[in-house]
């Protein structure tokens, strides 16, 4: 276990949001974040980064509270890539060596160039490096700061909506790439994400948020058509593409696909 959350709650002055979320992830897992809008997910993406801290609860990196952490020592251990993206007038190189600002001291060395240039080619971003990032397409931006986050070599990295600005070929490359990575630098990967069959593809475990409460904790075998369907109020089943899982919305009046889940 490398990440701990111990029954956070946190409210906006007009509303609660989230209320005794508790969950644990291991390293070298990929977890995946899933419920509809206004779930609290962003939310709770942003308290794991000490962005918004619970008025109640804990979160844990290892053994340690991390709001009784430096913020240098939250930055080298937890990266985070939100949904929304600026576009200063810097290079794509320049943006990527930034997630080394938490171990640089007083000068950039070559483990830090290193670090960048090996983001950029995870990324296949070798021939965008000299380009400014309000040159880029959504897409390309996206791979960058996802670029910047990997380069910051954390133990815990948070993403997310990574694959809101990408094509379904990056997409699948993206989450494979997230996926290896996890598995390669045995971190945790969390991820909050809308695309349920992208998340059963590649996610190992599943927290399914309802209302900011935690609705299911669990693998696939959570991931059946009454909790999906109770979580986003949309009738749906699940059927079987070979050994993949895939959900189907359900219409009234549609006929019925064989329904499988947890296999």
């Amino acid at each position: 276990m490398i990440l701990k959350v111990n029954g956070i709650e946190f409210s906006y002055p007009s509303r609660p949001v989230l209320q005794g979320v508790r969950f644990q992830v291991n390293r070298g897992e990929f977890f995946a974040i899933l419920g509809n809008n206004g779930a609290g997910k962003s939310t709770l993406l942003k308290c794991l980064n000490r962005i918004l801290k619970p008025t109640s609860g804990a979160v844990y990196i290892g053994e340690r509270d991390i709001f009784s952490l430096r913020q240098r020592e939250v930055a080298r251990q937890v990266g985070y890539v939100a949904q929304r993206q600026e576009r200063p007038r810097m290079t794509v190189f320049d943006a990527v060596l930034l997630g080394r600002r938490p171990h640089m001291k007083w000068s950039l060395t070559s483990a830090d160039t290193r670090a960048a240039r090996q983001a950029l080619q995870l990324l296949e971003l070798e021939d965008y490096a000299m380009r400014f990032l309000d040159e880029l397409s959504g897409g390309e931006l996206q791979k960058v700061v996802l670029a910047r986050a990997i380069a910051q070599e954390p133990e815990v990295l948070l993403l997310d909506e990574p694959t809101s600005n990408l094509d379904l070929k990056n997409q699948v490359e993206v989450l494979q790439l997230v996926r290896r990575i996890a598995r390669e630098k045995n971190i945790a990967v969390i991820v909050v994400i809308h695309d349920l069959n992208l998340a059963l593809r590649y996610a190992d475990r599943f927290l399914l948020l309802k209302d900011g409460t935690v609705f299911a904790l669990g693998g696939r075998e959570i991931m059946t058509p009454a909790n999906i369907s109770a979580v986003y109020g949309l009738p749906v089943e699940v059927v079987w593409l070979g050994k993949q899982p895939v959900v189907v919305p359900v219409e009234e009046g549609e006929k019925s696909a064989p329904v499988a889940a947890g296999r």
